[in-house]
């Protein structure tokens, strides 16, 4: 189980440097995983209400402790960021909204397109039932809206399926013209068929080719001296230039990108704001290394020409900045798009206010990181000053152990640099060859084979974490001196006697003990490493150990190979459910005789064998 340590993350700090404006906050894990999305008619009051010393629910409190920063996205307002919440968690899956929120909170319209005669009506629910679903809408008055405007278009159906086939004279829908009574068979079934795909089209927001067609069908309808029916095809298309649905959290049906970039102390950001098919899925912050670049037209353009190379671009993208090379950009990602692409840098109306929108996530997004980055340098100097170090210290390692009653021992190292986690340097070290459950025995391996690599490579922490007390640092020293490694600084990190956070006792090799304390900048961040190696070791033992579990006792047993593990396993779902079937069932899985089948299942119930003459 995870156990923070001080919080890592100053969710005090962060709010005060937020706006007061309405938008959608995502809280991030250590691991980069999506903890919470939420949204807020003002940022910095919500956010600000999470670090508050009030009482919190067990709930919350277990949330709180993994996150390890935040990220918001504004928007102009709260019924946009209601639409934006609910599509990032759709897309997100954060942990902690799957039970806080669900499908419920939102209306849809639905469309039963699997009906010979599809029903169009509001909708409130799971969606496990058949048919086609739009929205979601911000509320139920703008589902209804949108109802009224479809009966009027395409008079379709609302009428309950109980109702509908029943019906022996027409409703008073169809007399007000919002239905066209298909119950009774005054419109023809193709016809209908036909009103159901307009419909499908208007809310997809392809009106355009929607339009298209109803031209096509008056002229063919006038061509065929159907008046009274080419009339009713004008009056839609004369209605359909008035009226635009509301499906999206703007309104308009766009296929675009929009980034803008701000540059401060040396740290660019650039936010994507992103829209396709009309819909707004969400920001997304990019940190690119500078090397030295403070314009942020250059940092921009070197953005896009690494971005959209191996991504499908839009249409159009538009810049916050102008940029170099303009002309050849789009040039190249039109033949990749296949068709033309459009960088633009000036805009008005409404694609200059998303390009707002974007440049003001920038500069919030840029305050927190700078904020964040100040933050762990004043972590880093408190480190420094605790362990009398002589500089700032570069890289950290942490090693830790983890295992369940001695079986499938795994062993982590996680990387720090003095920006945050080095993810992809961690490693983990499957530990054999000792007495299952000796803890001293499995750390002094893995740094063997650490530190027997960094021999070669060179690449040595400053600072090196060791999670445990003094039996762990002695195996620590042993391999350092064994392998003769000098200038790492050695910690071990011992948990209190109440193994409370911020009780932390740090052992040093010459046999002192220091107590930060939980305000400690220093132990803050030295908690924050040590998590993510508990974290990084737990999560490498569970996959080896359920491996274990999975296949050895298959893989014992004289006959079954790969192939046949694969099957039998995908037939029964699994070894627990392998383990309850008899012979008789083992033998029905192809490849599998009885004599097989019976030796399978002597092995899985621990039975000797017995000669089957």
């Amino acid at each position: 189980m995870h156990n923070a340590g001080s919080p890592v993350f100053d969710g005090k700090r962060f709010a005060r440097e937020l706006t007061t404006a309405p938008g959608v906050y995502r809280m991030y894990a250590s691991d980069d995983s999506v903890l919470y999305v939420g949204k807020a008619a003002s940022l910095k009051k919500r956010v600000a209400s999470y670090f508050v010393t009030a009482d919190r629910t067990p709930r919350l409190q277990a949330m709180l402790a993994q996150v390890a920063r935040m990220e918001v996205t504004v928007t102009r307002t709260e019924g946009e960021a209601l639409l934006l919440e609910n599509q990032l968690i759709k897309s997100l899956k954060p942990r902690y909204n799957v039970r806080l929120l669900d499908d419920k909170s939102y209306p849809y319209i639905h469309l039963s397109t699997q009906d010979d005669t599809p029903r169009i009506a509001f909708y409130r629910g799971a969606r496990t039932i058949g048919g086609r679903f739009f929205g979601p809408y911000p509320s139920a008055l703008s589902v209804r809206e949108t109802l009224n405007t479809i009966h009027k278009l395409f008079r379709l159906r609302s009428c309950e399926d109980g109702v509908f086939r029943n019906r022996s004279r027409p409703c008073l829908q169809y007399q007000i013209e919002r239905c066209s009574a298909p119950c009774v068979g005054y419109i023809a079934a193709e016809e209908y068929r036909a009103s159901v795909h307009r419909t499908e089209l208007f809310l997809d927001g392809n009106n355009d080719a929607l339009v298209k067609e109803l031209g096509e069908a008056m002229e063919q309808a006038s061509a065929a001296l159907e008046f009274e029916r080419a009339a009713r095809l004008r009056d839609q298309i004369a209605n359909l230039r008035k009226m635009q649905a509301r499906q999206y959290v703007d309104g308009e049906r766009l296929d675009l990108d929009v980034l803008a970039c701000d540059v401060e102390q040396g740290i660019a950001c650039i936010v994507l704001l992103c829209f396709r098919n009309g819909m707004n899925l969400g920001t997304r912050n990019f940190f690119p290394r500078t090397n030295g670049a403070d314009d942020p037209g250059e940092v921009l353009g070197a953005f896009v020409g690494q971005y959209y190379f191996d991504k499908r671009p839009p249409r159009e993208i538009v810049l916050s900045h102008a940029i170099v090379d303009q002309d050849l950009l789009e040039q190249v990602l039109s033949e990749r798009l296949g068709a033309k692409l459009r960088l633009k840098s000036t805009v008005r109306a409404g694609r200059a206010r998303y390009l707002e929108l974007a440049l003001q996530n920038a500069r919030i997004a840029l305050a927190a990181r700078v904020g964040s980055e100040a933050t762990q340098r004043a972590r880093l100097s408190a480190l420094r000053e605790l362990l009398e170090l002589e500089r700032l210290p570069q890289r950290i390692e942490c090693f830790d152990i983890s295992h369940t009653m001695g079986e499938a021992t795994v062993a982590s190292c996680v990387v720090f640099d003095a920006d945050g986690p080095v993810r992809g340097q961690y490693r983990r070290f499957n530990i054999t060859g000792i007495t299952p459950g000796d803890d001293y025995a499995a750390m002094g391996q893995a740094l063997m084979r650490r530190f027997k690599r960094a021999r070669d490579e060179g690449v040595v922490p400053d600072v090196l974490l060791i999670d445990g007390g003094k039996g762990q640092l002695a195996q620590a020293l042993s391999v350092l001196d064994e392998l003769e490694i000098q200038g790492i600084a050695l910690v071990g990190v011992a948990k209190g006697a109440a193994r409370r956070a911020g009780d932390e006792t740090l052992v040093l090799p010459d046999g002192r003990e220091l107590h930060p304390g939980k305000d400690s900048p220093a132990l803050h961040l030295i908690a924050h490493v040590r998590d993510e190696a508990h974290r990084f070791a737990i999560t490498g033992h569970r996959g080896r150990r359920a491996k274990a579990r999975e296949h050895s006792r298959l893989e014992d047993i004289p006959g079954i190979g790969a192939r046949r593990r694969a099957m039998l396993l995908r037939h029964f779902g699994g070894l627990a459910e392998l383990k309850r079937a008899g012979a008789e069932e083992i033998a029905r899985v192809e490849g599998i005789n009885m004599v097989l089948a019976q030796r399978i299942w002597a092995a899985l119930h621990g039975v000797e064998e017995t000669d089957s003459k």
